[in-house]
C-alpha cells in the first residue's frame, strides 16, 4: 500500500466514522449512564472556575482533605475522581473554553472526533494482519479498509463515542499502545531511549488518566516483551519494559500527587473493596460496606456463580450481542487468529482485562467495569472475524475454482449486520436519554409545586445523585441500600431533609413496608408529570421527619 493510498484510506475511514458518530451524538442529548454526566459536571465546574469538584457524593469510603482546615472528611463540594479519572472531563473542558458554553451538547463533537479515531486504528491493525499474512494487494486493501469501515458502524464502538466517557479515550490509547508493541517486537529497540518506547510510555501514561486498566496495558507489554525478546537477553527485556514504565508513571505523577493531597492516597478509593461486592450496591454503602469476611461466608457455590455470571455478562452482554455478527465470527476464529503476531499484544490485553474483571470483580463487572474497558477486545474480535472470513472465502474460492475475487463479501456481511444492530440501538439509547433528562427536569417543577423545592439549601439523598446534582445544581448524596436507620444517620450527618427514589434501588422501596423506622420518611405527594416525562410517576419523594 502506497503512502498516498494509506492516507486516503485512513481519511475515508475517519470521515465515515465521524459522520456516523455525529449522527449518533445528535440522538443522545443527555448523558447516560451517570458517569458520563459526572464527567460533564466536573468539566463544567472547571470551566466555571470551581476546580476539580463535584456536587454529588455517591461513594463514602474515601474521605477528602478539607482545604480550609486540612482535616479529612466528607463535605461539599466534593473533590472529584476519588475512583474515576479525569481525562474525559479534560476533553470536555476544551470545547467549553473555546465555545464559551458549558452545556452538555458542546462536548459531543470532541467525543465524536476521539471516537472516530478508533476505526482508523482498527484499519491499521488489519493492515498489519494483511501484511503478516502476505495477502495480495486487493485482499489486503479489502481487509484493512473493510475493518475500518465496519468499526465505523459497529455498535460497541459507536455508542461510547456519543458522550463524554472513559471507554473511548482509554480504548484509543490502548490500541495505539498495541500497535507500538507490534513494531517493537518486529524491530526490537537497540537504544535505551528508542522513540517507540517513549511513545509507548506516553500512550500508557495518558491511558492511565482515563482508566485504571492502563495497568493491564503495561502488564500486556511486559508479557509480550518477555516472550518476544527472550533471545536477546534479560537486559533487553528490562530496558524494553522499564523505559515505558518510567515514562508512564512520570505522565501520571501530577495526578497521583493531586490525589495524594486531596484524598491522602494516590491509589483509587474502594478498588479493593469492589472485589468483595455481593450485590453491587455496596459502592453506595454508608454504614455497611462490603467486607472480605461477609463475602467469604457466602461459600464456594456462590463464589463460583458470581464468576460464571460475570464471565457470561462480559462475553454475551458486552462483546457478542452488541458486536454481532462479526464479533461472534471473531470469537470462533480466535484460536486461529491468536497465531498472528500482529494481533498478539491486543489478544493478551483483551484476555487480561476480560479475566480480571470476570474473576476478581465478578459482581461489579455487571455494573460496567469490563464494559468501559472493552474497546480493545471489541476491535480484536472485529479484526479477527474479518481476517477469518477472508481466509474462509479464499479457501472456498480455491476449492471451487473461482476466478473472480470475493474478499469484499466479508466486510459487506459484517458491515450490513453491524448497521442493523447499530441504528436501532442508538435510536433506542437516545430515546432513553431524552426521557431521563425530561423526567429529571420535570421533577424539579413537581417538587416545587409539592412544596419541597430543589433549591440547594440542603443536600438531597437520591439513588441517582449525579443526575440530580448536575441537572438541578444541588448537592446530592447517594442512597445506601441499607436500613432506614442508616439513611436517617446519613441525613443527620449532612443535614439532608429529602430522599428522592427513582424506581427500585436494592431493597428500596420494599423495605419501607417492614422497617421499624419507616415512619421517619414521610411520603410527599407529587403532582403528575408532563407528557414528555410520563415515566416520572416512578419517582417517590420522602421528607425526613425524625430529628
Amino acid at each position: 500500500m502506497s503512502r498516498r493510498e494509506a492516507w486516503l484510506s485512513a481519511g475515508l475511514v475517519f470521515a465515515v466514522a465521524l459522520a456516523v458518530r455525529l449522527w449518533a451524538a445528535a440522538q443522545v442529548p443527555f448523558g447516560i449512564p451517570e458517569d458520563t454526566t459526572y464527567y460533564w459536571g466536573v468539566a463544567r465546574n472547571l470551566a466555571e472556575g470551581r476546580g476539580f469538584v463535584s456536587d454529588a457524593i455517591w461513594s463514602y469510603a474515601t474521605e477528602a482533605r478539607d482545604p480550609a482546615t486540612g482535616a479529612f472528611g466528607l463535605f461539599f463540594p466534593r473533590p472529584a475522581f476519588e475512583i474515576w479519572l479525569p481525562l474525559p472531563s479534560l476533553l470536555g473542558l476544551f470545547p467549553m473554553l473555546v465555545g464559551g458554553s458549558t452545556t452538555y451538547g458542546i462536548t459531543l463533537p470532541v467525543a465524536a472526533v476521539v471516537g472516530a479515531l478508533v476505526p482508523v486504528v482498527a484499519w491499521r491493525i488489519a493492515a498489519d494482519v494483511a501484511e503478516e499474512r502476505a495477502l495480495t494487494a486487493e485482499r489486503a486493501r479489502t481487509l484493512a479498509l473493510g475493518a475500518g469501515l465496519v468499526a465505523a458502524v459497529a455498535l460497541p464502538l459507536v455508542l461510547p463515542s456519543v458522550h463524554l466517557d472513559s471507554s473511548i479515550p482509554f480504548g484509543l490509547l490502548a490500541l495505539l499502545a498495541c500497535l507500538l508493541m507490534v513494531r517493537l517486537v518486529r524491530w526490537p529497540p537497540e537504544r535505551l531511549l528508542d522513540a517507540r518506547l517513549i511513545a509507548l510510555g506516553l500512550a500508557i501514561g495518558v491511558a492511565g488518566l482515563a482508566r485504571n486498566e492502563a495497568a493491564w496495558v503495561g502488564l500486556a507489554w511486559a508479557l509480550v516483551a518477555a516472550c518476544a525478546l527472550r533471545g536477546r537477553g534479560p537486559g533487553a527485556i528490562v530496558r524494553a519494559v522499564a523505559v515505558p514504565g518510567v515514562i508512564a508513571v512520570a505522565v501520571m505523577a501530577p495526578w497521583l500527587i493531586r490525589n495524594w493531597l486531596a484524598f491522602g492516597s494516590p491509589l483509587p478509593g474502594q478498588a479493593i473493596t469492589n472485589a468483595w461486592a455481593i450485590t453491587g450496591n455496596e459502592i453506595f454503602a454508608w454504614q455497611d460496606p462490603a467486607t472480605a469476611a461477609e463475602y467469604l461466608a457466602l461459600g464456594p457455590a456462590v463464589w463460583l456463580q458470581h464468576r460464571v455470571d460475570g464471565f457470561l455478562h462480559n462475553l454475551l452482554d458486552v462483546l457478542l450481542v452488541p458486536g454481532a455478527p462479526i464479533g461472534v465470527v471473531g470469537l470462533v476464529v480466535l484460536p486461529w487468529a491468536a497465531r498472528l503476531r500482529s494481533l498478539r499484544p491486543l489478544l493478551v490485553l483483551a484476555l487480561i482485562t476480560f479475566l480480571v474483571t470476570a474473576l476478581v470483580f465478578p459482581v461489579q463487572t455487571r455494573w460496567g467495569t469490563f464494559l468501559h474497558a472493552s474497546v480493545p477486545a471489541a476491535v480484536l474480535l472485529l479484526v479477527a472475524g474479518l481476517a477469518g472470513l477472508d481466509e474462509g472465502l479464499a479457501w472456498v474460492g480455491r476449492r471451487r475454482g473461482w476466478t473472480r475475487p470475493v474478499a469484499w463479501l466479508a466486510p459487506l456481511f459484517a458491515g450490513l449486520g453491524a448497521i442493523l444492530f447499530m441504528v436501532p440501538g442508538v435510536i433506542a439509547y437516545g430515546g432513553q436519554a431524552r426521557a431521563t433528562e425530561a423526567e429529571y427536569v420535570d421533577l424539579g417543577r413537581r417538587m416545587a409545586e409539592a412544596g419541597v423545592p430543589l433549591d440547594g439549601a440542603a443536600p438531597v439523598i437520591a439513588n441517582h445523585p449525579i443526575w440530580l446534582a448536575e441537572i438541578h445544581r444541588v448537592p446530592a448524596l447517594g442512597l445506601p441500600d441499607e436500613p432506614v436507620a442508616s439513611v436517617l444517620d446519613l441525613a443527620r450527618t449532612f443535614g439532608a431533609r429529602l430522599v428522592v427514589l427513582d424506581g427500585d434501588h436494592g431493597g428500596w422501596p420494599d423495605r419501607l413496608a417492614s422497617d421499624p423506622d419507616a415512619a421517619c420518611l414521610v411520603p410527599v405527594p407529587l403532582p403528575p408529570p408532563v407528557e414528555e416525562a410520563a415515566r416520572g410517576a416512578a419517582f417517590r419523594v420522602f421528607r425526613v421527619a425524625c430529628p
